[in-house]
Order: structure tokens, then C-alpha cells, then sequence
């Protein structure tokens, strides 16, 4: 009886193998590493084995560094190794960041001394800059030669190389003089030079900050650009794609971080609920020490709420609005400053637009609630709430852009500091505000 029900069991596993593998077959690779991202570790090693060598390959290649960190450690030494090696060098960089030290040393290791060498030298450079996101596999051709002369190059070298749409012309010295694009060669007399069909080059250096490469890329709407040292020689390409990736990644880094969180890094399914844990405590510890300083803020003036009580109403109005108004300032120019459309020495501008951005949405919220709070607490008390309204909601938009700013140009990621110091700063003076008016007014 024990040998048949364990017989049973092994016929419906090789069963749900067939349903998976062929569930696999139908579908795109796009699909598949959705699929593959929604499984957990085990199951996830699992179905990679079922996909054909070939197949395999090419869906590794779109999978996240950490998702591909997961199955190298998973899988066996062989079936990693061809893994790795089929990655071009600027993918194998994140993914060396994801794996252990000892794995990581094992595959490098592992490599052709080419491959091996070009490797290391993307992890030579910082992890932010675009010189460990770039190509070194790179097309190129000398200053001199013609069109036709070009094209030859290019066709021998095509398999080699990240992208062939647009080729930086050498100079002595592997200095980038310029850049042709592909079809500018394909439709230009063969006996044209090519000193004559390039144009001025656009460049990044390797260790730029990666976003400002990326922006740099989208705002030109280039395929590529070079990336130079600081003499101006070659050493790669960041391709468009790998500029998408980056602002993808910056955008869910900065969105995750201005709502009071962690960024994941990884498909959301495939989080362990101590990842999630870990991504939201510490901003969840911060906004409670927050707290206790609008509980001493209300503390300070328990006099003054004994004598109107009807003040209590309206604080957790007050404090939601003036944090929203600050939230929206902050991931407004957070945004702004992500795509390159402010820059920190736009501060005083920035800050002029949102004092008076500010000082209209509190007048206007003002004028809404100013007659149900009056309705309810009296005509001094609205009064009492609708200049409030107005002080804290300028208070809050010129908080919020200034925060996010400074940090940027003391070096700090502006989308770390500014939640949990719009929502304290905000609370905490928003209230001070809210009784200081009340006593003025009330004369209490």
C-alpha cells in the first residue's frame, strides 16, 4: 500500500511537470519571466529546468539580477556556469552584486580571459556610475577611412558587439572625435569619409552618476552614447535599454522611499513577508518617534484645549492635510529633479512656486471647510481653522521642495529624508501654528 501511494505521488508530480513544461512552450519570454517571478525560489528553480537550453538563455538574460542570483545558487554548477557566460558584461555586473562572494569568485573564474577581464573592469567602477552599466563591447572605427571601409568593419565585428546604430569615430589615442550612425553610412557614398558624415559626439563619463547618464540618453533621444574616461578615450556604450533599466529602477527606488518605504529590488511575489518587514520598519519607527513629538506639541497646550475643547476636533484634520500638501510638494519636485527638469540651483525658484502654490490651496481648502467647521464649533473656531489652513499648507509645499533639494545638494538621496521630515516637521509646526493662531483669536 505505502509502495503504491508513493508511486501515486510521483506520477502526479511528473504530471503537474508536464502541465508546467507545457504551459512554458506557450509562452513568450516576456511571459515566462513574469511567470518565473511570481514563483517562489524552489518552484522557480524547478520550471527553469524544464525550458530547453536555448530558451533558457534568453530568458535569463531578462530576469532581475536578484531572481537570477536565486537560481545560479539554485542550480547546478554546469548549468550556471553556461548561464553566466552567455550574459554580456554589463549584466553580469548587478548579478555578481546579488550572489555570494565565493560564487561570485567561482563563475568569474569560470570565464574566457577576454570575458573575464572585461567583466572586471565594470566592477572596478562604483555601483551608481554609468561605467558599471555600460557595454565594453563596443563598435567603433578610426578617423580616414571612408563609408564602404566603415561598413566592412562593422559587418565583421557585428556579432561582437552591443548595438551597431551608432559608432563613435576614433581618433590618436582612442579619443572620441565623433559619432556616425549606421544608416547615415548605409546611405552615404561608399567613398565618402567618414570624418565628413560624423557629427559632434554626446558623451557620458564612466563615472558619472548612472541616472544623469540615462536622462542624458532619453532627453537626446539616442540609441547609445560613449562612454568616455577623463581624457576623452573610449571604453563603452550605455545603450538605451540599459538607460531604461536605470530610470525604471530610480523611479520605483525614489516612489517606494517618498511613500515612507524601502524599495523591494525585486518582483513583488517573489518577496519573502520578512523582506516586506524589513522594507517598511525602520520608516514605520521614524514616523512613530514623529508621533511623540506632536503628543508633547499637544501636551504643551492642554490649557488651552481644556478651555475649547472644540479645538481637539480639528487636529487630525489638520495634520493630514498639511502632510498631503507636503507629500505632493515633495514627490512633485522629486520627479522633476529625477528626469533633470529642475536642478538644485533652482532652489529659490522652486520653493517661490510652491509658497505660493501653497498659500492658493489653503485659501481654497479654507474657504470649503471654513463654514461646516463654524456650523459646529462656531464662527471664531472656523476662523481659527481656516488662517491654520492657510499657514500650514504654505508651510508644508515650501517644506516639501525645500527638503528634497538641500539633500540632493549635500549628496543624499532626496527621496529618503523627505517623508519622514515632511511628516514630522509638518505635524509638529502645523500644530504649534494651530494653537498660537487659536490664542490670538480666542484670546485664551
Amino acid at each position: 500500500m505505502g509502495d503504491d501511494t508513493v508511486q501515486s505521488e510521483r506520477s502526479g508530480e511528473a504530471a503537474e511537470l508536464a502541465r508546467t513544461q507545457a504551459r512554458l512552450a506557450g509562452m513568450d519570454t516576456a511571459e515566462v519571466v513574469d511567470f518565473l517571478g511570481r514563483m517562489n525560489r524552489g518552484d522557480r528553480a524547478v520550471a527553469f529546468r524544464l525550458l530547453p537550453k536555448a530558451r533558457a538563455v534568453e530568458v535569463f538574460e531578462d530576469l532581475d539580477p536578484s531572481v537570477q542570483g536565486e537560481l545560479i545558487e539554485a542550480l547546478q554548477d554546469s548549468t550556471t556556469s553556461e548561464l553566466f557566460a552567455a550574459l554580456d558584461p554589463d549584466d553580469r555586473a548587478p548579478l555578481l552584486d546579488e550572489l555570494p562572494a565565493g560564487v561570485a569568485a567561482r563563475l568569474l573564474s569560470g570565464l574566457p580571459r577576454t570575458e573575464q577581464a572585461s567583466t572586471t573592469a565594470l566592477l572596478g567602477y562604483p555601483v551608481d556610475s554609468a561605467g558599471r552599466r555600460m557595454s565594453p563591447e563596443v563598435a567603433y572605427v578610426p578617423e580616414g577611412i571612408t563609408a564602404g571601409a566603415a561598413l566592412e568593419r562593422l559587418r565583421a565585428m557585428g556579432e561582437q558587439v552591443e548595438t551597431i546604430y551608432i559608432v563613435p569615430v576614433l581618433g590618436p589615442g582612442r579619443r572620441v572625435e565623433g559619432v556616425v550612425s549606421l544608416r547615415r553610412l548605409l546611405v552615404s557614398d561608399p567613398a565618402t569619409l567618414v570624418d565628413d558624415l560624423m557629427s559632434d559626439a554626446t558623451t557620458v563619463r564612466a563615472t558619472d552618476d548612472r541616472q544623469e547618464a540615462a536622462n542624458k540618453v532619453r532627453a537626446g533621444g539616442f540609441v547609445g552614447v560613449p562612454v568616455v574616461d577623463a581624457e576623452d578615450r573610449l571604453l563603452g556604450i550605455f545603450t538605451v535599454d540599459d538607460a531604461m533599466r536605470v530610470l525604471e529602477a530610480e523611479d520605483d527606488e525614489d516612489s517606494a522611499r517618498v511613500g515612507g518605504s524601502e524599495p523591494l529590488r525585486r518582483p513583488y511575489l517573489s518577496v519573502p513577508v520578512f523582506g516586506l518587514v524589513r522594507a517598511r520598519i525602520v520608516w514605520l519607527l521614524v514616523l512613530i518617534a514623529a508621533a511623540t513629538l506632536t503628543v508633547g506639541v499637544q501636551s504643551h497646550y492642554e490649557a488651552e484645549l481644556d478651555q475649547v475643547v472644540a479645538l481637539a476636533l480639528f487636529i487630525p484634520l489638520l495634520i493630514g492635510t498639511g502632510g498631503n500638501a507636503g507629500s505632493q510638494a515633495a514627490t512633485t519636485v522629486v520627479r522633476a529633479m529625477a528626469v533633470g527638469d529642475v536642478r538644485p540651483v533652482d532652489v529659490a525658484r522652486v520653493v517661490g512656486r510652491e509658497i505660493a502654490t501653497g498659500f492658493l490651496l489653503g485659501a481654497t481648502l479654507a474657504v470649503v471647510g471654513v463654514g461646516p467647521a463654524m456650523a459646529v464649533a462656531g464662527v471664531k473656531v472656523g476662523l481659527v481653522l481656516a488662517i491654520t489652513v492657510v499657514c500650514v499648507c504654505t508651510l508644508a509645499t515650501a517644506v516639501g521642495s525645500t527638503v528634497p533639494m538641500t539633500a540632493k545638494r549635500i549628496g543624499i538621496d532626496p527621496a529618503i529624508v523627505s517623508a519622514p521630515f515632511i511628516s514630522t516637521f509638518v505635524d509638529t509646526t502645523g500644530l504649534v501654528i494651530y494653537f498660537s493662531v487659536a490664542k490670538v483669536v480666542l484670546g485664551i
